[in-house]
């Protein structure tokens, strides 16, 4: 439940966030499970058919990219992904107020970067295809480049809040 007294831009900017992230974490876990069910595949033909399929190495490659750059993305939005706080921990409030402001424009230009590379990447390799396959290699970093795009809105929206003096986020530390 948000909180209602939350301006109507936060409240809109959350809803939109949130929705993208559960949209990524299906995308994700819906990899997963493609992936996991072409292995079966793979030692079905492999053990059963004496005929190993090709294919399942280059398209399980382009499946790991999309789990560990959407799964990646889910994190920063939920704040879950690897984080180091002990030192911010031990810091007084104000310093650790910008430390936090601090990671965010660093995830935010992150982020920012791995647009535009993955973006330059994704054109440059656009037009070569994956052998066994035949798909544009192109494909192996878009994922990154989605990903790029999630980082900085997600990292945008944790400095806007935090701005605001509206972060609701909290460490493991801070909980316990």
């Amino acid at each position: 439940m948000q909180d209602p007294e939350l301006p109507v831009f936060l409240r809109v900017m959350d809803q939109c966030y949130d929705l993208i992230a559960r949209l990524c974490q299906i995308i994700a876990g819906t990899a997963l499970v493609v992936m996991t069910g072409i292995f079966a595949w793979l030692v079905f033909g492999r053990y059963v058919l004496n005929d190993t399929p090709t294919w399942v190495e280059q398209v399980s490659l382009l499946l790991v990219m999309v789990i560990a750059f959407f799964g990646a993305a889910v994190g920063v939005r939920e704040h879950t992904h690897l984080s180091v706080i002990i030192f911010r921990n031990m810091v007084p409030a104000p310093v650790r107020l910008g430390m936090v402001i601090l990671s965010d424009l660093l995830m935010l230009i992150f982020g920012a970067l791995m647009f535009w590379y993955g973006w330059e990447l994704t054109l440059f390799k656009w037009k070569a295809l994956i052998p066994l396959i035949q798909w544009s290699e192109g494909l192996r970093s878009l994922p990154m480049t989605i990903a790029g795009v999630l980082l900085f809105l997600f990292s945008a929206g944790h400095l806007i809040r935090v701005l605001l003096g509206r972060d609701t986020r909290q460490d493991t530390f801070e909980q316990g």
